[in-house]
């Protein structure tokens, strides 16, 4: 099988042994559960519950009327205790809803039907009620993805089976696991776009993966099957990159300032997939993911079905995970692109793919050094910037010359800073210039 891959890119210790061959777990309910307001990109939501409120599992509890935004509901029947700020794991403090949570109420069970006939603005409607965002880590309301103007034509659809962060084995878990109801995801995505091909795209590391969809593929119907096609891509971070997968796949390049709509292209992420299957089969709600837990300070990492709103805190002490090191860095997210927290009171949202817990030896703190002028950086950027001219104008801020060198283009996937011997912290110059040129 050819193996699809771009141009750039690094080769991480990717660290996934730790997690895939443990089975799938599951959290026990915490006492109290955090549910943020606003876990997606686009408005913010507000509270429609209020204290002392009773709340059932999937009631919604947070909404906002502009579209690009996405609702929030109760992960467990239980009392609403407070509205009030709680840390958000990346962008600070947000508004949020607190429910003691009700340890008598059993939770629901959620069981497939299979739907009537819908009409693509049914099924986006679904989709937008049950909460749905890029499960991929941006977020972004799956429902606007969904609702392409109808000047716009998707060519190709792709699905993002890459997971390219080291450590983080969420997504392969749910491929070997769920491949069935993944493409029953995938068939109500072709309902709504009506694309001419779609493309399952998966790291060659993750062969079970890639035989269960092709397994799968043979069972479903002629007619879907034929415009279906499984591609292998090398192991390479940032692979799961969007704009890096399309040029993997096709060999085209999104323009710098577009998006993949621009040139006939969507991709979605294989857990935003079966996020949209249980909405649409089992009319369940956003409020439940599996989470990877891994790290060297853990005696039981893993992949865990975790309830939004359950905090770190709860994590450690309910599921029996037991930290046999003193973490150095605990990350939401993955080691290149993950947030550091300062505390554990920090709740898993939609987005949260994974949570690491490393020791000193595997979160080394260095200190900046003068660049050497090796172009590493260079060699390695995904999207071909040169990150140390953009670090050396944001020190001088000279932030014409910042955005000249198209620093909005970056996605700050961090393979500068990994590559870079004098080890700069160029993604924290090119955040610094992005910042900047946003307040001009």
């Amino acid at each position: 099988m050819k193996i699809f891959t771009f141009k750039g890119g690094i080769h991480p210790p990717y660290e996934k042994d730790i997690s895939i061959s443990e089975p799938l777990r599951e959290v026990p309910r915490p006492k109290i559960s955090v549910v943020l307001l606003s876990q997606h990109i686009g408005a913010a939501n507000k509270s429609i519950v209020n204290k002392g409120d009773i709340v059932e599992e999937g009631q919604r509890i947070g909404e906002s009327d502009s579209f690009v935004s996405s609702p929030v509901h109760a992960p467990f029947a239980g009392k609403i205790l407070d509205i009030k700020k709680a840390i958000h794991p990346a962008v600070g403090p947000g508004m949020s809803v607190f429910i003691e949570t009700d340890p008598e109420k059993q939770k629901k069970q959620y069981e497939e039907k299979v739907p009537s006939k819908l009409t693509p603005q049914e099924i986006i409607e679904k989709v937008k009620s049950a909460g749905i965002v890029g499960m991929g880590g941006a977020a972004f309301p799956t429902h606007v993805k969904l609702s392409v103007p109808e000047e716009k034509k998707i060519k190709t659809l792709i699905i993002n089976g890459a997971e390219c962060e080291p450590y983080l084995t969420c997504d392969q878990s749910l491929m070997t696991r769920k491949t069935r109801e993944i493409l029953k995801g995938l068939e109500l995505f072709m309902e709504v776009l009506h694309p001419e091909e779609i493309v399952i795209a998966i790291e060659d590391n993750k062969k079970a993966a890639l035989f269960a969809f092709e397994k799968e593929l043979k069972k479903i119907s002629a007619e879907s099957a034929t415009k279906i096609r499984i591609i292998m891509l090398e192991t390479k971070y940032p692979q799961g990159g969007e704009k890096q997968l399309i040029k993997a796949v096709s060999g085209k390049e999104v323009p710098p300032g577009g998006l993949p709509l621009d040139i006939g292209f969507l991709v979605q992420n294989i857990g935003t997939l079966y996020a949209v299957y249980e909405a649409v089969y089992k009319g369940k709600p956003l409020i439940e993911r599996i989470v990877t837990i891994s790290g060297d300070c853990l005696r039981r990492p893993g992949n865990y079905k975790i309830r939004v709103g359950t905090t770190v805190k709860d994590i450690i002490e309910n599921a029996g995970i037991e930290l046999y090191k003193d973490p150095k860095k605990i990350l939401f997210g993955g080691p290149m692109m993950g947030f550091a927290q300062a505390q554990i009171e920090v709740p898993v949202l939609k987005s949260t793919a994974g949570i690491l817990f490393l020791s000193e030896d595997k979160a080394s703190v260095f200190e900046e050094t003068p660049c050497i002028k090796c172009a590493k950086c260079v060699d390695v950027c995904p999207v071909r910037l040169i990150p140390t001219d953009i670090m050396k104008n944001v020190k001088k801020k000279k932030w014409e010359n910042v955005e000249s060198l198209h620093v909005s283009d970056c996605m700050e996937c961090g393979a500068c800073n990994y590559s870079c011997p004098a080890r700069i912290p160029l993604v924290h110059y090119i955040k610094e210039g992005k910042a900047a040129i946003a307040k001009r």
